[in-house]
C-alpha cells in the first residue's frame, strides 16, 4: 500500500500545501475524509465555517452532502471548489459504467456559479511529480500507461514521461484519430498486456 499513489494521496499532500488552518468538507468517500482528518486538517459538516469544498468520487453520495457544498459555496459565499479528478465515469466490467467526480463538479459549478480551482488528480501533473520524488527516477525513464486522452495521456505529457494508451477503457481507436497536442500518446496498445515481455 505504501507504494501506491491514488488521488487520496495527493489532495492531504495539496491540502496540507495550500489549506493549513482552512476548514475542509469533501463530498467523497470515508477513506478520503479519514486521511485529511489524519493529517490534520479540520473537517466540517457545518457550511458557515467550511473554507475548502472537495468533489470525489463517491458511492454513497446524498443530497445532505450536495447540500452542505451547496451551502458553503453558494450561500456562505466563503468555500473555494476543488476536486480530486475530473473523470466523468469508472468503466466496470461488461461495458458497464459507474458515476465519477466529474458529474459532481459539473453539478456543483452549475448550481453555485463557482468554478473548480484546482484538480490534484489527472491531467495535473502532482501525482506524477510525487511519483517520481518517492522513487527517484527521471520523467524519461518512465512511462504513463492509461486509458482516457485528457487525463491519462495528458498528465503523462504535463509530466514530461511518454504515455501509452490502451484501448481496454474509455478511448476507443476513433477517439484516438482525432486527439492531438498533449492528448496524442507515444504508443497506442490493445491492452496493457502487450507492455510484458513475451514468455
Amino acid at each position: 500500500p505504501s507504494e501506491v499513489v491514488n488521488t487520496l494521496v495527493a489532495m492531504v499532500l495539496w491540502l496540507k500545501e495550500n489549506a493549513r488552518g482552512k476548514k475542509v468538507f469533501a463530498i467523497a468517500e470515508q477513506p478520503l475524509i479519514d486521511a485529511i482528518i489524519a493529517a490534520g486538517i479540520e473537517y466540517s459538516e457545518d457550511p458557515s465555517e467550511i473554507d475548502v469544498v472537495i468533489a470525489s468520487y463517491d458511492r454513497a453520495f446524498t443530497w445532505q452532502k450536495f447540500q452542505i457544498a451547496f451551502d458553503a459555496l453558494w450561500f456562505y459565499k466563503r468555500a473555494q471548489l476543488v476536486a480530486t479528478n475530473p473523470d466523468q465515469f469508472c468503466p466496470l466490467p461488461g461495458g458497464r459504467g459507474e458515476v465519477d467526480a466529474g458529474p459532481v463538479i459539473a453539478a456543483l459549478e452549475s448550481c453555485t456559479g463557482v468554478k473548480c480551482e484546482t484538480n490534484v488528480g489527472k491531467p495535473n501533473k502532482l501525482m506524477a511529480e510525487l511519483v517520481l520524488k518517492m522513487t527517484n527516477l527521471r520523467a524519461e525513464d518512465c512511462i504513463m500507461v492509461g486509458d482516457r486522452l485528457y487525463t491519462d495521456i495528458a498528465m503523462g505529457h504535463a509530466a514530461g514521461m511518454d504515455s501509452a494508451l490502451v484501448f481496454t477503457g474509455e478511448t476507443t481507436p476513433e477517439m484516438l484519430n482525432s486527439a492531438t497536442g498533449a492528448s496524442q500518446p507515444t504508443y497506442a496498445l490493445a491492452s496493457i498486456i502487450s507492455l510484458l515481455p513475451a514468455s
